[in-house]
Order: structure tokens, then C-alpha cells, then sequence
């Protein structure tokens, strides 16, 4: 499974529209070679760099099996992220240049899980993953 985003190459940096300095949406992101099998896709997107622990942006859960997340969407069940909210919240570090990774799941099942985050979907997840891709950004502060 591949993933890749028009908006923005693996590895550079991430447009200011995406970041809370912007529009504070999500990126478009194209999903290729979806394995058979694929109930649902899974997507967390979190900053290891944040000062103290992995920042967590975005949980996704349930997401229809397809080649596209739309930019500006809710593509399924969401769970809260460290902005204590359940929408993505984009790139916003204090300072320097941090790494975002986008990291996506092919699940053999769809999930059900209470109070959402990213701890309770990992554990979800466990021995229910096909396959998974994942795609990393930049952005710096400025």
C-alpha cells in the first residue's frame, strides 16, 4: 500500500494552508494498492518532535476503502487528538521544524471503539492490520 498527497511531497514541507498558521484543514491524500480484503482504512497523524511526547493531530477510523481522502473532509469516525478535539488539527509547533507522519492503515474489519484516541484505536487495530503506508511532512515555524 502506498500513500502520497497532492498537495505536498514526502519529505518537504507541508503548505502553510494545512497548519494552524492557515486554514487548519487536511491535506488530500491518495491511497494506492489497497489490499484485498480491506473492510476499513485507519489514519493517525502525529509529530514525534512536539516537546514532551508525540503530538497526535488526527485519529481516523472506519474510513470507506478508497483511493482518495478528500482535502477539508471527515472521511470517517473520528477520535480526539492532543488539541483535545476530534477535527484535524494541522501543524503547529512552538518553534524549529518538526516532522508530521501521516500514517494509514488497511484494516480487515470495521472497528467499534469507546472514546476514541489513538491508544484505544492502536489496540483496536491489533492483529486486524493488512497493510500500512505512511507519508511524512515538514513544516517550520517561521
Amino acid at each position: 500500500m502506498r500513500l502520497s498527497s497532492p498537495d505536498f511531497k514526502a519529505g518537504e514541507e507541508i503548505p502553510k494552508r494545512f497548519t494552524c498558521h492557515g486554514e487548519d484543514i487536511n491535506p488530500e491524500l491518495t491511497i494506492e494498492d489497497i489490499p484485498p480484503g480491506t473492510q476499513s482504512l485507519a489514519l493517525i497523524v502525529d509529530d514525534p518532535d512536539a516537546p514532551g511526547k508525540t503530538w497526535v493531530h488526527w485519529v481516523v477510523y472506519n474510513i470507506p476503502v478508497d483511493s482518495k481522502i478528500e482535502r477539508d473532509s471527515i472521511p470517517g469516525d473520528q477520535g480526539s487528538n492532543d488539541f483535545e478535539r476530534t477535527n484535524f488539527g494541522g501543524p503547529c509547533p512552538p518553534s524549529g521544524t518538526h516532522r508530521y507522519f501521516f500514517k494509514l492503515f488497511a484494516l480487515d474489519t470495521h472497528l467499534d471503539i469507546e472514546e476514541p484516541n489513538k491508544e484505544k484505536l492502536l489496540t483496536a487495530m491489533e492483529g486486524r492490520i493488512l497493510a500500512q503506508a505512511e507519508l511524512m511532512g515538514l513544516f517550520t515555524k517561521s
